[in-house]
């Protein structure tokens, strides 16, 4: 789904306008970023979190040059699903089950041969 599709079934689903549903999209986004650009994390009950994971500073490679260089520590956003979307995503599947082989069909046996009289 894109943002344009998102904007689409709002639009339908408010009886609004495409460029007012635009809006609210956009608002909805903005939102959202500008909360972790401020360090926050974002929940949305029922469908999940925006949350950050630090990474520790490190040594790298320039790729172009092969020299060493030094990564700071940086914060990275990552999408933590909430329960609710996990088992609606899940619904109608076992729980971590193997798939079950079916066995192969038996191979007929040939007919007997008939007794003589």
């Amino acid at each position: 789904m894109t943002k344009a599709d998102l904007i689409s079934v709002v639009a339908k689903r408010l009886d609004i306008t495409q460029v007012q549903a635009g809006i609210i999209v956009e608002a909805a986004l903005r939102s959202i970023v500008s909360a972790l650009q401020g360090g926050q994390e974002v929940e949305i009950r029922g469908f999940g979190s925006f949350r950050f994971r630090n990474r520790a500073p490190r040594k790298g490679r320039n790729p172009k040059t092969g020299e060493r260089v030094d990564v700071p520590p940086k914060k990275i956003p990552y999408f933590k699903m909430g329960k609710e979307l996990k088992s609606l995503l899940n619904a109608g599947r076992p729980a971590e089950q193997p798939p079950v082989e079916e066995a192969p069909a038996p191979i007929p046996a040939p007919p007997l041969p008939e007794e003589p009289q």
